[in-house]
């Protein structure tokens, strides 16, 4: 096999990334269904990270208190370069939280499974449609 041929092994390496990282959001939001209680959360401010090309993403902070009446104030794993109207500083939320471990929770109207679908897709593309290309240079050989 010629060098050239490695690197066919970077969108590989990419396409499996995105599949692991697509199929671990897509299995939490599944657990999230199954095992998830409800409570009344505020945000209590926003984290603002900045993206490799300098943009801001907004991660709302939401602060409710569990069941058991532990108080929990978690940042959202999803960030949106604007805050969308109903989730600024001081809005009433509504969140889902695994009562095991309620750092793993879901912000109603803010997280979405779309991004976890959109990797995983990608990321059978890349793997798939390389893994297919290097198998029948392998089988042309």
């Amino acid at each position: 096999m010629e060098r050239a041929w490695l690197f066919s092994l970077v969108p590989l390496a990419v396409g499996t990334v995105f599949l692991g990282f697509g199929a671990y959001g897509l299995r939490r939001a599944k657990v999230l269904s199954r095992v998830a209680v409800t409570a009344r959360a505020r945000i209590v401010r926003h984290e603002i990270r900045r993206g490799e090309e300098g943009g801001r993403f907004h991660h709302p902070v939401a602060a409710w208190t569990t069941r058991d009446g532990t108080a929990c104030a978690y940042a959202s794993r999803f960030g949106r370069g604007t805050v969308r109207a109903g989730f600024g500083v001081g809005a009433y939320v509504t969140v889902r939280y695994d009562p095991q471990a309620p750092h793993r929770f879901v912000i109603e109207g803010w997280d979405s499974t779309a991004v976890d679908r959109l990797f995983l897709v990608l990321g059978l593309v890349l793997t798939v449609g390389t893994a297919a290309v290097v198998l029948g240079r392998l089988l042309t050989l």
